[in-house]
């Protein structure tokens, strides 16, 4: 008996499509079924289970691929890499999702598909959608998401009423209170009414509504009203007005919201509008939305690569790392970070390890002062955009990832993150004031981390830097460990005969052991930034202050890391 004939390409073509677009569906549903979990954690104050939920949420995009793919292999059987087969199949799904909303989403996931079939390096026209050209459609009025109210006398009533409906479980601890804080420290601000968004951002500890302030002047700014779940119930924390705090609170070194948004993109493009400084990508990203974020930051970065030819690609401002390469456009704030073949001693680590520590970042909570890394796989630049210095280390210092085809430069593997100013060069370069502003934040950086139980294990200054915001970051993750998993010791004694000798052949040091008394000297300020920063966080160079952060965290403590100064938090907290 013969076989029965084949199925019409275009029948083929549309079946995938339609499995393509459902495995999309399937993911966004169960990536809101984990968002909304946030609302529970919240009323329950259960901050264990949230950081599961997190790293879940996280982790279920790569899931939905594996399974979407395999379902793709059922289907198409030996077809499954056939090109002409996915030339057609492009056109039936781009059809397929032409009027959904969040489209560009939906692209973004059929090229995670598409390009772990063919392992495509660069881009492939025919048979995936141009990252250049998937361009955010969201709509900023965010129709069905956004709520406007008026303020007359009735301020408190409006609070209240918007408190009410988010009708949390566990009540509100005052419920009057809060609102007439709310009001009043808007009313002190000149604010008449309100555009709020109607879903809670939910991240650590807090819940914060998002919305724009209307003032009499006619003038519109962002506000954030900070929620916090106690014992006795929810209150209202802070009233964030000022662009930079929440620009900050969305910020790249933060990790990532979660929202139940109906429709991503028209909230990304409010937030957009509310922070126009603020990258598309970064708000993708900071909403949980990280794929996303990397197509976006993609097409961003190769845009302003096309659009200015003569940009040039150059090594980073800073210390030559022992482990990574480092370069960037002088006119756009990204770096590109590779690992080199070798590293130079004392680095005794292996390539595994270090693209470790990068996925452990970007599964924690990063508390607002791990700067955030995308790892993005087989780029290609043009080679004349590259300064000869930069092109020459890259192909002596990353030959396994870096190689030359024709006039392109491919790279296999790097991280991208946003380009900060390097602490050590900073703090030579700034006005005095400005220098100690920005080393005591680095005392304030590490003792943050330490609560968060992450250890920088490198605290060198080049590994830090400063956002625009004038915030401390730490950026280089390769010697980055749990605190739990260091031994932090006293300096012991120094013997007489050990006075004339180097510090390494009488000081035994086990690979976990830590000796924070020794920090001050490896930090290369001058004295007297070198005596504030002792006085101010002088803990950190106690071995004591550590084992007793390590024992908290051993007993369950969840420290609080307030993402907001003490001076926009509401007077009776």
């Amino acid at each position: 008996m013969s076989p029965p004939p084949a199925a019409p390409v275009s029948d083929t073509a549309q079946r995938a499509a339609t499995l393509i677009a459902g495995g999309f569906d399937d993911y966004n549903a169960r990536f809101s079924d984990i968002t909304r979990r946030a609302r529970r954690r919240f009323e329950r104050r259960d901050w264990k289970h949230a950081q599961t939920d997190a790293t879940a949420r996280i982790d279920l995009y790569e899931q939905c691929v594996r399974e979407t793919l395999s379902g793709l292999e059922a289907l198409l059987e030996e077809r499954v890499r056939s090109r002409p087969l996915w030339r057609a199949i492009l056109p039936a799904y781009a059809a397929r999702i032409a009027t959904r909303p969040d489209r560009e989403l939906y692209k973004t996931f059929y090229n995670s598909l598409v390009r772990r079939f063919f392992q495509i390096d660069g881009v492939a026209p025919d048979v995936e959608f141009l990252a250049l050209e998937i361009v955010p459609t969201g709509d900023p009025a965010c129709p069905g998401e956004l709520r406007h109210h008026a303020f007359g006398e009735e301020a408190v009533e409006v609070w209240c009423a918007i408190f009410r409906a988010l009708a949390y479980g566990n009540g509100w601890a005052d419920l009057e209170a809060s609102a007439g804080a709310v009001a009043e420290a808007l009313r002190s601000r000149g604010v008449i009414g309100v555009s709020m968004l109607r879903t809670p951002f939910y991240r650590e500890r807090r819940a914060y509504l998002v919305g724009r302030a209307h003032g009499a002047s006619g003038a519109t700014y962002p506000v954030v009203v900070a929620l916090v779940s106690d014992v006795a119930g929810v209150r209202a924390d802070a009233v964030i007005v000022d662009d930079q705090q929440i620009s900050i609170l969305f910020g790249f070194s933060r990790s990532h919201f979660h929202a139940d948004l109906a429709r991503v993109g028209d909230v990304v493009a409010f937030l957009h509008q509310l922070l126009p400084r603020k990258p598309l990508d970064e708000l993708f990203t900071v909403v949980g939305r990280i794929k996303q974020g990397k197509t976006e930051r993609y097409r961003q970065v190769f845009r302003h690569l096309a659009e200015h030819p003569d940009e040039e690609l150059v090594l980073a401002d800073g210390e030559r790392g022992m482990v990574m390469a480092v370069f960037t456009p002088r006119g756009y704030p990204v770096v590109f970070k590779l690992i080199r073949d070798r590293f130079a001693y004392p680095k005794d680590m292996v390539r595994a390890e270090v693209e470790e520590k990068y996925r452990l970042v970007f599964r924690r909570d990063r508390i607002g002062r791990l700067v955030d890394a995308q790892e993005f796989l087989r780029l290609r630049f043009p080679k004349r955009q590259f300064a000869p210095a930069a092109l020459q280390e890259l192909l002596s210092e990353c030959a396994q990832t870096v190689q030359l085809d024709g006039d392109e430069v491919l790279i296999r593997h790097c991280y991208v993150e946003r380009r900060v100013r390097p602490l050590n060069l900073y703090v030579r370069e700034a006005a005095a004031p400005a220098a100690e502003r920005a080393v005591l934040d680095y005392g304030q950086a590490i003792k943050d981390l330490a609560r968060s139980n992450i250890f920088p294990g490198d605290l060198l200054l080049k590994n830090f830097g400063v956002s625009r915001h004038g915030r401390v970051l730490f950026y280089d993750y390769d010697e980055l460990c749990l605190v739990e998993e260091c031994r932090f010791r006293a300096v012991p004694a120094m013997r007489e005969e050990d006075e004339t000798r180097p510090l390494d052949e009488w000081l035994y040091a086990g690979a976990d052991d830590v000796f924070p008394e020794l920090f001050p000297q490896f930090l290369g300020i001058a004295p007297a930034l070198r005596a504030r920063l002792r006085a101010v966080h002088g803990e950190i160079f106690d071995p004591a202050w550590w084992r007793d952060v390590q024992g908290r965290l051993a007993a369950g403590e969840h420290f609080d890391v307030p993402p907001y100064p003490d001076a926009v938090r509401l007077p009776f907290c």
